[in-house]
């Protein structure tokens, strides 16, 4: 048993044995409640991990710790999103498969996780990019291209229930999630139909489906981007250029389950934050199709959804996305170069920058004019970048006195602007929305309100059959391709039917996984073609038809992993029935607030398709979610002088008196804001041997600044030097103590050393310093160490159970000096606060557990300190005794005295007596539990 606290071989041989004794390895066991505490799955990158990394790892490990202790089965899993980009760009330009880099990456995380000290069922680790994984994230694609939606059964159906349905019905009066412009037939006309005609017809039900998306393409890196993947109209990775671009993409129809999406909300326990983003982006609109006829157009109508119908004869103009299909066509030869330029232009721009920009007006004149439907008057035709060919018909009209952006175009084009309500005001200065008062210059809804007038516009138009109600959502259907080497084969190959139409069919389940070929380059071929047209040659299905040569999404892999890690090993199925029912659903998932609108929702849409289809028992797969905030570097800086012939830095307290550059330099270097000057010379080629340094006291002095923690800031702290100089447990203790978990926060290495001291105090409680000898003793508690241990207890349950993870730190601390004071030794009292301890710093409880006697190892499993409210109760009050109102000392009685007994008690004191001098007291008032006031004449 180690005397002194070693942390370094305390934490490797802690460490050594969990692995070694399989000590966090969940079982299915029902005699047991169940706790699943997940993190967002990780991609590896080669950077590792800093300081910031590790904090929602910390405080799930905690809870994880924590659970074991009140009795739960817990699963703490972790695993690794390893498709990616950066894997892939690495491989472009090294040559180097890019499994070769994931692998080394994993294997540097899966080092820096263990030193640590989480308490994860390694056992259970999965790789999005290992084919025994990814055979059920194609598993799964497949099930989504057999199925359909049912909206009369609001779920997702197999296939064939669709198939029986149109034998028997056709498709007229089907309510179904499907293309826009699929054919209604009749079960006449089904039945009619070949094979291949049936098969073809099918594709536009499908929840997995072929479709012309609108995307957004990199020429240079050559693949399609998710809009989380674009800032400012360029790549994040590299800052290529982004252009908006209609490709033949595979599709999943989330857009199906967007009512349910929302309803699903009000069953998490999730930051209403998140759960409004989520909101927002599924963007529900209750509104009205309506066709507009295109003038001189005998083939074509522009169809918009509006949710305000009644601002009809208010329309002055018409706006269509520049990438709609009819753009080129119902151009005019007199606007075709403009009409070319701006399309040009708006490529360029991404989606997220169309739609947000709300003060620069830009648009073009078709030269086409359509017919307002309700009023017969010819409407002119534009263009402009804040329509989306994706969002809605792409098409919108244009009504100026009732909303701003439109008011905006209107002036900018010089178009009219109609007012449509006696309610309006200055609409010559600003649009105004209103729906109070009456209809004008509005034909057959003139002098009613906005009730009457929608409804009677929606009969009107559904009568006419020009328009119809309808419920609309922002989200669009999710894109399902990216033009990678370094993803999930779709499972999918091309077979052309007999009038020679490519249709896509399935493998065979049993010849899953598909798995990536090998190939020259992980670039596109040289006639454009994804990566995996460069297998094309000898990759093929039974050596004939073409696979798909598109990848899944990064968020495939990641859309369903929780369950993976309930049977991590399983070749049969994704996982058993058995796993699934007994661990159903994540209880504490923590991640970034980032994924909101992206992974969030795509899992959510997995996970309910998955219960649909009857292989999961939860609706929603994440009961509670945190997200952590971020912890943020505090970045140090060197002053050079600008106009100096040798180079000189002054210490920043002299900074002010010259005219210097500030310029960031190695926080690493730097300690209490103090710089290791021969360490800086050595880091930095710019500073040459003989530079001159203006010291304050002796010492160079940095600035510093809180600033997002990054490589170019040099304020990245590793985790490794950490855990070398004050060991994990303080690294634990002190990311937990800066604060909230959900809050951003500055990162100081300066006050790590706090944490340690802490630690330290708790191991002087079992041994002395001066004789490295046990402290230890066997005796009885006292009143007031048990008052303080339970005081403890309670508060540590009650922060733990509110997820309040900084509070418990402070809890620990004062508990850890009043034991201290109270030179408490007991192994009664110290083996409880062990407990309280170890999902913070588990390795120095595991060594104190066993130091205490206590089996070795078993702390883990140990129970969780039962709260006794009886030793937090007061035995004796100490009551201030006051003479005419003046406080001259104070007496204890207990509790349970009567105003009586006190008074002859304090009447009969020594101390009492003497300040008396002799008189006699008039009254003496006695106010139980605050104060004894003896009254005294004059």
């Amino acid at each position: 048993m180690r005397t002194e606290y070693q942390f370094r071989e305390i934490e490797k041989a802690w460490q050594s044995f969990w692995e070694a004794n399989k000590t966090f390895q969940a079982q299915v066991n029902p005699a047991k409640p169940k706790y699943y505490v997940l993190d967002m799955f990780p991609y590896p990158s080669g950077a590792g991990l800093h300081v910031g990394h590790p904090l929602g790892y910390i405080a799930s490990d905690i809870m994880a710790r924590y659970k074991r202790l009140q009795g739960y089965e817990v699963l703490h899993p972790m695993g690794f999103d390893s498709f990616g980009l950066p894997a892939e760009q690495y491989a472009i330009q090294t040559g180097q498969h890019p499994a070769i880099t994931t692998e080394q990456n994993i294997a540097r995380y899966i080092e820096q996780l263990k030193n640590m000290g989480f308490s994860f069922d390694w056992s259970r680790e999965v790789r999005t990019s290992d084919a025994s994984y990814y055979k059920w994230t194609q598993w799964i694609f497949m099930q989504l291209f057999n199925s359909w939606y049912n909206q009369d059964s609001d779920k997702a159906e197999s296939i064939e229930t669709l198939k029986t349905i149109l034998g028997a019905k056709g498709s007229i009066g089907l309510k179904a999630v499907c293309d826009e412009e699929v054919l209604r037939i009749t079960a006449e006309q089904w039945n009619a139909m070949s094979a291949d005609e049936q098969y073809a017809y099918l594709l536009s039900f499908r929840l997995a489906y072929l479709d012309d998306s609108v995307v957004n393409w990199c020429p240079q890196l050559g693949t399609v981007l998710a809009n989380d993947e674009v800032k400012d109209g360029v790549s994040e990775r590299g800052g290529y250029p982004v252009e908006q671009k209609k490709m033949r993409q595979w599709s999943m129809r989330i857009t199906a389950y967007a009512d349910r999406l929302l309803r699903g909300l009000d069953e998490v326990d999730w930051a209403d934050s998140l759960k409004e983003q989520q909101r927002n982006w599924i963007g529900k609109s209750i509104g009205t199709d309506v066709e507009f006829v295109i003038e001189n157009v005998s083939d074509k109508k522009i169809k918009v959804f509006t949710t305000r119908v009644d601002t009809i004869y208010g329309v002055s103009f018409m706006v269509l996305a520049p990438e709609h299909e009819w753009v080129s066509e119902l151009t005019t030869p007199a606007q075709k170069e403009a009409v070319e330029e701006y399309v040009n232009w708006a490529k360029t721009r991404s989606e997220l920058d169309r739609v947000s920009e709300v003060k620069t007006v830009s648009g073009v004149f078709t030269g086409t004019y359509v017919i307002n439907p309700v009023n017969q008057e010819r409407v002119p035709l534009f263009l402009a970048d804040y329509v989306l060919a994706g969002y809605g018909t792409g098409a919108v009209m244009g009504v100026p006195s009732g909303d701003q952006r439109d008011w905006n175009f209107a002036k900018h084009f010089d178009l009219p602007i109609p007012a449509i309500l006696d309610a309006q005001k200055d609409i010559e200065e600003q649009a105004d929305n209103t729906k109070e008062g009456k209809y004008i210059n509005s034909g057959m809804i003139n002098g009613m309100g906005y009730k009457e007038a929608t409804n009677t516009l929606i009969a009107w138009l559904e009568e006419n059959g020009i328009g119809k109600g309808k419920v609309q959502y922002r989200m669009r259907n999710a894109v399902f391709s990216r033009q990678r080497y370094w993803g999930e084969p779709v499972p999918v190959y091309f077979k052309p039917t007999a009038s020679g139409d490519l249709l896509p069919y399935l493998i065979e389940e049993s010849e899953l996984p598909l798995e990536l070929p090998k190939i020259d380059k992980y670039l596109p071929t040289e006639t454009g073609e994804p990566p995996l047209g460069r297998a094309a040659a000898d990759w093929k299905y039974k050596g004939q038809y073409d696979y798909e040569w598109s990848t899944m999404p990064g968020w495939a892999g990641s859309s369903w992993y929780w369950y993976r890690y309930m049977d991590a090993t399983n070749s049969g199925e994704f996982a058993s029935k058995e796993a699934i029912n007994y661990w159903k659903a994540v209880d504490l998932y923590i991640g970034g607030s980032e994924h909101a609108t992206g992974h969030l929702l795509y899992s959510r849409f997995w996970n309910k398709f998955l219960k649909d289809l009857g292989y999961v028992p939860e609706e929603e797969f994440a009961k509670k979610l945190i997200n952590q905030g971020m912890i943020q570097g505090r970045s140090n800086f060197v002053y050079r002088l600008k106009d100096s012939a040798k180079v000189t830095f002054v210490s920043h307290g002299l900074k002010d008196q010259y005219d210097v550059a500030a310029l960031h330099v190695d926080v690493n270097i730097v300690e209490n804001d103090v710089l290791d000057l021969d360490a800086f010379k050595k880091s930095r080629n710019d500073v040459p041997a003989d530079a001159e340094f203006i010291l304050e006291d002796g010492k160079y002095v940095c600035g510093w600044e809180v600033e997002k923690m990054s490589k170019s800031k040099f304020n990245v702290v590793n985790p490794d030097d950490l855990i070398a100089k004050y060991g994990a447990d303080t690294l634990r203790v002190y990311e937990m103590f800066l604060g909230p978990l959900e809050q951003f926060k500055p990162w100081n290495t300066n006050s790590i050393s706090g944490s340690h001291n802490f630690l330290r105090k708790v191991w002087r409680l079992f041994f002395d310093d001066n004789t490295n000898t046990s402290k230890l003793v066997d005796a009885p508690a006292t009143p007031e160490e048990l008052k303080v241990l339970h005081t403890a207890i309670r508060k540590v349950q009650d922060d733990l159970d509110r997820f309040s993870f900084n509070t418990v730190v402070s809890t620990l601390m004062i508990c850890v000096n009043d034991l201290g004071a109270l030179k408490c030794h007991k192994k009664s009292v110290l083996r409880e606060l062990v407990i309280l301890l170890s999902p913070y710093a588990p390795h120095i409880a595991e060594e104190l557990w066993a130091a205490l006697g206590e089996q070795e190892g078993s702390i883990s499993y140990a129970s969780f300190p039962a709260f006794n409210a009886a030793f937090l109760e007061e035995n004796d009050f100490n009551y201030p005794i006051s003479f005419n109102g003046k406080v001259k000392l104070t007496l204890a009685f207990p509790v349970t005295a009567t105003p009586a007994e006190i008074e002859a008690a304090v009447l009969a004191n020594e101390q009492v007596t003497k300040h008396l001098e002799g008189k006699t007291p008039s009254k003496v008032i006695v106010v139980p539990k605050r104060i004894v006031n003896i009254v005294l004449g004059k």
